[in-house]
Parts: structure tokens; sequence; C-alpha cells
């Protein structure tokens, strides 16, 4: 599956009946929120000794996913053009991958 592919199918899930607008707020909330929740699975794990739920992080960052789809979407540009603009910033900040600083 493409982005594009995975953001045309996510898109039959938004919520049709909010503005453009509405609908990237609701995203940008919902990004925000499902990034919270993997948050918490990675402290309870690294931090309290917790068992790290592989399945329910899996399903936090799909969720995740689904948010930055839409928000694309309310947008008018495509997962794919999100992942390219990425990874041209990406290429440029860190041309022969990441170095961490010597010193």
């Amino acid at each position: 599956m493409t982005f594009d592919e995975y953001q045309q199918a996510a898109s039959r899930t938004r919520n049709h009946v909010l503005s453009g607008d509405d609908q990237l707020l609701d995203a940008a909330a919902g990004l925000a929120e499902e990034g919270g929740e993997a948050l918490s699975l990675v402290r309870k794990h690294r931090f309290q000794g917790r068992e790290l739920d592989r399945t329910r992080l899996v399903e936090e960052l799909g969720d995740a996913l689904w948010c930055i789809a839409t928000a694309a979407s309310a947008l008018g540009v495509s997962l794919d053009r999100v992942a390219s603009s990425n990874m041209e910033k990406l290429q440029t900040r860190h041309p022969g991958g990441f170095l961490p600083p010597s010193g």
C-alpha cells in the first residue's frame, strides 16, 4: 500500500460534516492525543519496568498515521507529498545520515 492509497482509504472515516478547518484542527488535536498515548506506553516500559506492549504501540502509531493523513487531506496535499517533503528536509539536514555530535 502506498501512502496515497492509505490516505484515500483513511479518508472514508473522516468526519465529512466538519469544515476543512475543523477537520484540520480535529486531526492535529488527535495527533497530539495519539502521540501522548504512544509516549505513555514507552514511558511505562522505560521507567516503570512494564513490558512494552508492542501491539498497542503499533495501534497508536496507526492512529497517529490516520491523523497525519487526515490533516494532509484537510490541507489538500497528498501523504506522498508530505513524506517526500520530509525526506528532502532530512537529506538537507543530514546529507550523510544522522551523525551524533563529536566532542
